[in-house]
């Protein structure tokens, strides 16, 4: 893993996403926050941590002390969102919210107040290398455009699965600002090409 990381440093990317399962919220299970706290300890670039776990409330404080700097929770979790949010802001980190393809984005509007992204699934959470939703660009577009009319023009809107260099466009142009790339950065002929790909459409 730090070999990795290192890789993704020279190829020049700008945050390391790092995807918590907990094999209940969806059916694989990664890593915990002892696993964070190692990588806090390799890489100086900021943590975006995707909480895709059944009780995020009860989980945050462990990935905040363990280094992360954003944490994001999904909509869906059986839990208290509004109050998760808050705690993750009172934590001292950034709080997140992500929302996946079968949700309304209507749903998330409420919750900008808490928020400094929302994240946008363009493919269902658990698998690597799903192929991109497109039809969550509108919800990226509604997004953008409520965010802009109500006063939260500086939300963070990040998209993830799916991205490449084509998909990456294409959400740029609908109103997101952060891509998150998997499979097509790491199992890229040449990682650095890629991120200079995508950040031209950033």
């Amino acid at each position: 893993m730090a070999e990795e990381i290192r890789r993704c440093e020279d190829a020049g990317v700008d945050w390391i996403h790092f995807d918590v399962m907990d094999g209940h919220f969806v059916e694989q299970l990664t890593y915990g926050e002892p696993v964070l706290k190692r990588v806090r300890g390799i890489t100086d670039k900021p943590l975006d941590v995707h909480l895709m776990v059944d009780n995020p409330d009860r989980q945050a404080r462990f990935f905040a002390e363990a280094g992360a700097d954003i944490i994001d929770i999904h909509i869906e979790s059986p839990c208290d969102i509004g109050a998760c949010l808050k705690h993750i802001r009172e934590l001292g980190k950034s709080p997140a919210l992500a929302v996946k393809p079968n949700t309304p984005i209507e749903d998330a509007f409420a919750y900008l107040p808490l928020c400094d992204m929302v994240l946008v699934m363009t493919v269902e959470p658990g698998y690597g290398g799903q192929g991109f939703i497109a039809e969550m660009l509108e919800k990226v577009k509604k997004l953008r455009g409520y965010a802009d009319e109500n006063g939260f023009p500086s939300l963070d809107i990040q998209v993830d699965g799916g991205v490449n260099e084509k998909t990456g466009a294409d959400a740029k142009k609908a109103g997101a600002n952060v891509l998150v790339a998997g499979t097509g950065l790491f199992k890229a002929d040449d990682m650095k090409a890629v991120n200079a790909a995508l950040k031209g459409t950033l």
